[in-house]
């Protein structure tokens, strides 16, 4: 790692992890290298290096970030309610991820590649973002659903996460796909992240 402040190492770190974004708006994960990243920052391919060893650590931050960012989301709506109804938390959930595609795409496309191809350190850190999340659902839970004890809440939690891990697939679905989905006779409707969010969350609630 260069020398310098931690202010201007994170800088240089979100410059890397912003381009990388911006190229997997539009490009696939296999296509985009450490060189095309370099490419579209200020950084040359080895400056890069002394931040992110693989391209899926920088993958593996843009995950971070978006669990960190659904994390705040899942606080604000425990902390700024006084009561909900088990809709309305199935709701919340179900909108809190509709605004999350970015996470819900990376979780079920490349969460093995980056996680197999980063350094352990990285790695922990971003389980640091990973537990959090399942606390701040659990939390929400616990505050709000005062007839599931805590077994009630695990079994949501062990059944709700491992849903949403596939649901990027089911809802964001190309004009290839559905023409031939079409051809081939399969009778498939298609609903939108926060609509199978809704459905799931609201079973595992059960009402």
């Amino acid at each position: 790692m260069p020398k310098g402040s931690p202010e201007l190492t994170n800088a240089r770190k979100e410059e890397i992890i912003n381009a990388c974004k911006t190229l997997y708006k539009d490009m696939s994960f296999k296509d985009i290298t450490i060189m095309k990243i370099a490419d579209a920052t200020s950084f040359s391919r080895a400056s890069i290096y002394n931040y992110f060893e693989t391209k899926e650590e920088i993958f593996l931050a843009i995950l971070q970030q978006e669990y960190e960012l659904w994390v705040a989301k899942l606080k604000t709506i425990t902390d700024s309610n006084d009561h909900m109804t088990k809709d309305e938390i199935a709701k919340a959930l179900a909108g809190s991820l509709e605004e999350r595609k970015l996470l819900l795409k990376l979780m079920s496309m490349n969460h093995y590649d980056m996680e197999e191809n980063s350094r352990e350190e990285r790695l922990c850190e971003f389980k640091v973002a990973y537990g959090n999340s399942l606390k701040a659902v659990d939390s929400l839970l616990q505050k709000f659903c005062h007839d599931m004890d805590e077994t009630a809440r695990r079994e949501f939690l062990y059944s709700f996460f491992p849903f949403i891990y596939g649901i990027y697939p089911y809802t964001v679905v190309t004009d290839k796909q559905k023409s031939a989905m079409e051809k081939a006779g399969v009778g498939y409707t298609y609903y939108s992240i926060e609509e199978l969010a809704y459905t799931c969350a609201k079973k595992l609630l059960g009402y």
